[in-house]
Order: structure tokens, then sequence, then C-alpha cells
């Protein structure tokens, strides 16, 4: 739990301007993550969910976005809660 803590700390230094993100549930080998934030629609949303699998790859952490749970837009700003699968040597209690 603590690299994938350090992860998401090192997530919200680099994107804080333009997303937050933060663990909601943690189960064997599943995370839920809740993104929020204005996102740079330039860049691509899927960008910003894919980099916390790089993130978590720093810390020596496999994830993999599996699933949107939810999505909420806004004309400004938007939620999104994101599923990931943990690679099977990595699970975390």
């Amino acid at each position: 739990m603590e690299k994938l803590k350090r992860a998401v700390e090192e997530f919200n230094r680099l994107h804080g301007s333009e997303a937050q993100a933060e663990i909601i549930d943690v189960k064997n080998d599943e995370v839920i993550i809740e993104f929020k934030g204005s996102f740079c629609r330039t860049c691509g949303l899927f960008d910003y969910f894919e980099d916390i699998k790089w993130e978590a790859i720093e810390f020596g952490l496999h994830v993999e976005s599996v699933e949107i749970l939810e999505s909420e837009e806004d004309f400004e700003k938007g939620r999104y809660v994101v599923k990931y699968k943990i690679h099977a040597k990595e699970t975390i209690e």
C-alpha cells in the first residue's frame, strides 16, 4: 500500500494544477482511484489514467487501468473513478 500511496503523491505533485488523484479502495489485486480536476483536454484524458501506471512503476509497483467506473464532466472540470488491476506478484493488503 505504501508504494501505491507514494505513486499517487508523485502524480499529484506533477499534475496538481490539472488533476488530483485519491485512492478510494484497495482489495486484493484491485485499486479504485478517483481523479478530479480541470484536465488538459489537448493532452488526452486517458493519459492521466495511464500516468498513474508510470508513477507506480517508479516505485516498483505494476498496475494497469481496466475500467472507468464513474465519470462526471462539467464545462471546466471533471471527476473520474478508475479501477486498476495490480499484477499478480504485487498484491496489496
